[in-house]
């Protein structure tokens, strides 16, 4: 397994990875699969400010990728982040998704931020396995919280300390894409 930041080429495969999990499962709350174009644009977006990688396979080709996001949009929240992993179906259960994990909260930790939070579609028994085998711990469920495949659905939420917490904390650096990008 091969790790490499994402650059908004790798869209249309990222968007491949995804749209199964979108049209098949609950695991993702959005009811569409975000066309490659849409991909695209969120790749760039994210890029501007935080990491996102992705795994090559021993073909070169993406079978999985992860990403942070803000955790919430106002300034106190600024060391936190939210995290994401998604791994194609045919390389799950390998150790794409933990390479990945791994890689991203490191990087995470170098730009400065303190937390990373993980919200999980109930069940996923898999997805909870992963997180809590690299540090992750449950702190709540969000019950109810969604609609999809004619089901109500609870999100259960986890964190991870990414550093310790300073009185006065430094605010977290940009993530600075590559220079390909």
């Amino acid at each position: 397994m091969r790790l490499r930041f994402a650059t908004p080429d790798d869209a249309e495969a990222i968007s491949s990875i995804y749209a199964p999990v979108v049209t098949g499962t609950a695991i993702s709350f959005e009811l569409e699969p975000p066309t490659a174009d849409e991909m695209h644009r969120r790749l760039i977006a994210t890029l501007r400010r935080l990491p996102w990688l992705v795994s090559l396979d021993d073909a070169g080709l993406v079978n999985g990728y992860a990403y942070a996001g803000a955790h919430r949009e106002r300034q106190a929240y600024q060391w936190s982040v939210d995290t994401t992993v998604y791994v194609r179906a045919a390389s799950r259960g390998r150790g794409v998704g933990r390479g990945l994990y791994e890689a991203l909260l490191a990087e995470l930790t170098e730009l400065g931020y303190a937390r990373g939070f993980a919200g999980i579609a109930l069940p996923n028994a898999a997805s909870i396995a992963l997180h809590e085998t690299i540090g992750f711990k449950h702190i709540g469920v969000y019950e109810k919280v969604g609609f999809k495949l004619g089901a109500w659905r609870d999100v259960g939420w986890w964190q991870k300390t990414l550093r310790s917490y300073a009185s006065e904390p430094v605010a977290p650096r940009a993530f600075d894409a590559p220079a390909n990008f």
